[in-house]
């Protein structure tokens, strides 16, 4: 499992078959945290990963899928935004990160955005890309308006609110994340989950987990298939 740390280095590190067998073996996702060095995170949430993809393919597909969570914050305009009821019916894509992240959060929202400009308009309008923030009390709704558009898509839905209401919709889907926490250097640290979870226009369920070195290339492979709710 790796961390970063804001002001740190960049993500390292590519998905292997060890790392895949992991997965299917622990079930269970990793922490993240922007910026900086590895470190143990036992303790984090559990994701039902059996059944997992082999090493080549970008996407996990879960053999018991998440419930979409239970959410009700704010969007990017300051309007209650009801997860559950904005997406019901359409494909879907949640990622729990932050702004001032230097790395992983606006490189994935950057990948994302690219696969989605490949797709066809009809399916770039069905798409729905959900950025949940992990650090609300930096990232309000104005905050998450100016960054989106620039680190992702002007489509994509920016979500803030309380860190507890956040924490606990994260877990519903296994993402675990922490309270963001300041460093005697004055950085923050912000550990989070770092995968891209998938649901399904069909079920409404997340069924399909990206980790966090999916290729731009990667999502345009397999988005058209997330859009259809087929397995990628």
């Amino acid at each position: 499992m790796h961390i970063q740390k804001t002001g740190g280095r960049s993500r390292s590190g590519r998905r292997t078959g060890a790392l895949a067998a992991a997965l299917v073996a622990v079930s269970a996702l990793t922490l993240s945290a922007c910026g900086g060095g590895d470190k143990d995170t036992s303790g984090g949430s559990v994701a039902d990963v059996s059944g997992g993809a082999p090493a080549e393919k970008s996407a996990t597909v879960l053999d018991r899928p998440f419930e979409k969570p239970n959410l009700v914050l704010k969007d990017t305009q300051g309007r209650p935004y009801d997860l559950r009821e904005r997406t019901k019916g359409k494909p879907t894509l949640i990622y729990f990160g932050y702004t001032h992240c230097p790395d992983v959060c606006p490189l994935t929202m950057s990948n994302i955005a690219v696969a989605r400009k490949e797709l066809p308009k009809a399916d770039q309008d069905k798409l729905q890309v959900v950025f949940v923030t992990t650090d609300p009390e930096r990232d309000t709704s104005a905050e998450l308006a100016k960054w989106l558009p620039g680190a992702g898509d002007a489509s994509f839905t920016g979500l803030t609110g309380d860190f507890p209401t956040i924490q606990a919709g994260a877990r519903q889907i296994g993402i675990s994340i922490d309270p963001p926490k300041k460093e005697k250097d004055g950085s923050v640290v912000s550990m989070h989950g770092a995968q891209v979870i998938a649901f399904s226009p069909k079920t409404d369920q997340g069924y399909v987990i990206f980790d966090d070195d999916t290729t731009a290339e990667e999502y345009e492979k397999d988005l058209p298939k997330i859009i259809k709710g087929e397995n990628p």
